[in-house]
């Protein structure tokens, strides 16, 4: 393989955990927008900030990691589609930057308004984030995106049916994620009633996001037929993959197993987004842009693919240190997520 081919493949991978860690922050902050009131739905809020609170901007380092994986390998890829999508890119980054204010700012607030102001931002942003980044997916994938500055239609490369799928499909993920992975964090907490909660908002999540998925069946033959080929093609293995996993994540969710459907899940998602590598394979921007094409000069491909492996081998460490230490908290932690443990329905599993 070569040094590009390399380089995309850890990119695809930290665009991989961008997905399945950074996204469920982002639906942590869909489930704070249906906690319900200020009362009712403060054990749920606490929860959510007690469990995204010492990850979420570690998590985007691996979006950092991705934009300049592309700036530096596939700087034709970059420029292409920064230039022609820059209204979501744009949408994307002010959402991001206040997501992050909001959740500062409100847990630094007292008065109910602020409380009220800030909430709603966070929620609001966390939703719309995650639209905007799967309405460029789409657009990417339905060969809207042409090489070169600005070719591309300022409009329609990211609102047309398979750029709206994308988006309604990150928003689906990202809440079936967070519901998955704060059922967990709720029963180490000792909150059975919460992990209840999750439970069936993971389930509902589930099924909602499968209907998408099978009408999207449609969208994609009629409005990205190339993707649709390779999908059902040379990709369908892994397509199938996810399929499976994702049945597998209802049955545990079923079982109240919520340690081992963290993996399912995650592999159901993660899945998704490897047939779409897989589908369009050797081409980054279709129809003609190859990865040879838009690979950058063989010295900046070695040195980058160095610089990369040698920051790997401290980055990733430190992050798994990082979640391990957080794992690791008992019921105690339940006084700053929400209250006294126990109570409510359900069974540990």
């Amino acid at each position: 393989m070569t040094a590009a081919q390399w380089l995309l493949i850890l990119a695809w991978l930290g665009l991989t955990l961008y997905v399945l860690l950074g996204g469920a922050d982002f639906g942590g902050g869909f489930w704070d927008a249906l906690a319900g009131e200020s009362a009712r739905g403060l054990a749920q809020r606490k929860l959510i900030e007690h469990s995204i609170g010492p990850v979420w901007e570690a998590n985007h380092v691996w979006l950092i990691f991705v934009i300049v994986m592309f700036w530096t390998c596939f700087p034709l890829v970059f420029a292409s589609v920064a230039s022609t999508m820059y209204i979501p890119l744009t949408l994307v980054a002010l959402g991001i930057i206040a997501r992050g204010a909001a959740f500062a700012f409100r847990k630094a607030s007292t008065e109910l308004w602020q409380l009220r102001l800030f909430g709603g931002a966070f929620a609001v942003s966390s939703v719309l984030t995650p639209f905007f980044l799967g309405t460029i997916a789409g657009g990417v994938a339905s060969q809207r995106v042409p090489l070169g500055l600005a070719r591309g239609p300022l409009i329609g490369s990211w609102l047309n049916p398979t750029s709206i799928l994308s988006g309604v499909l990150a928003i689906g993920v990202t809440a079936y994620l967070a519901a998955i992975y704060l059922t967990a964090d709720a029963r180490r907490r000792g909150r059975v009633d919460l992990a209840e909660q999750f439970r069936r908002r993971g389930l509902v999540t589930a099924f909602a996001t499968g209907v998408v998925v099978l009408a999207g069946i449609a969208v994609l033959h009629a409005d990205a037929p190339r993707l649709y080929a390779g999908l059902i093609g040379r990709a369908l293995p892994i397509v199938l993959i996810s399929g499976i996993s994702g049945l597998v994540s209802l049955v545990l969710l079923v079982k109240r197993r919520y340690i081992p459907v963290r993996l399912t899940a995650a592999l159901a998602v993660a899945a998704v987004l490897w047939a779409w590598a897989v589908a369009q394979y050797p081409l980054l921007l279709p129809p003609d842009g190859t990865i040879t094409r838009t690979a950058a000069g063989p010295s900046v491909l070695q040195a980058t693919l160095a610089s990369v492996v040698a920051g790997m081998l401290l980055l990733i460490p430190s992050l798994l240190w990082l979640f391990a230490m957080f794992q690791t908290e008992g019921p105690e932690a339940a006084r700053t997520a929400g209250g006294a443990p126990g109570g409510g329905g359900g069974a540990p599993p």
